[in-house]
């Protein structure tokens, strides 16, 4: 079976070098600015809380398992990045209804209220980034770099985990 380098032109070898040099490019200045908006709550929510709080936000209460599942990342993770939330009261967190043992996760009000601050100020940021953009080139750009994400995210869950260097 070809693999992926096998199937690329000379051409392609230039696009795909380019491609790959903006996206650490936006990787860094992503990390630098840490995309946290603008105005008095910017840079106020690092990346993981807001991703957690936004999952609540758009499915509602959730066990551990499932949070982490549908993150992509391991349950010992979730527990460790949502304790803070919870101390801050951004989170509530309770007994499952039928067993007990479980916990569920929820967006509480005043959760919900910094989440919105939150949004707002990377809205802004996002409105001045492309302020010269047309509604299409804004749909066009959310629609590749979803598209991008979801396929760097099926890749990396098939790929073999990185061994120790020896």
């Amino acid at each position: 079976m070809p693999t992926s380098s096998d199937m690329t032109t000379h051409t392609d070898h230039a696009l795909l070098d380019a491609l790959q040099h903006q996206v650490a490019v936006f990787a860094r200045r992503a990390e630098q600015s840490r995309l946290g908006g603008v105005g008095q709550a910017r840079n106020s929510m690092d990346r993981a809380a807001y991703l957690l709080l936004n999952r609540l936000d758009q499915e509602g209460a959730m066990g551990v398992k499932a949070l982490a599942a549908g993150m992509g990342i391991d349950s010992s993770t979730v527990t460790r990045q949502v304790a803070p939330l919870v101390d801050a009261g951004l989170v509530t967190r309770t007994s499952h209804p039928e067993d007990g043992r479980a916990v569920v996760l929820q967006l509480s009000e005043r959760g919900r209220t910094r989440l919105e601050e939150v949004r707002a100020s990377r809205r802004a940021l996002m409105a001045l980034v492309t302020e010269g953009w047309s509604d299409e080139e804004r749909d066009s750009f959310c629609t590749l770099l979803t598209r991008f994400n979801t396929s760097l995210s099926t890749i990396t869950a098939t790929l073999p985990a990185p061994s120790a260097a020896s």
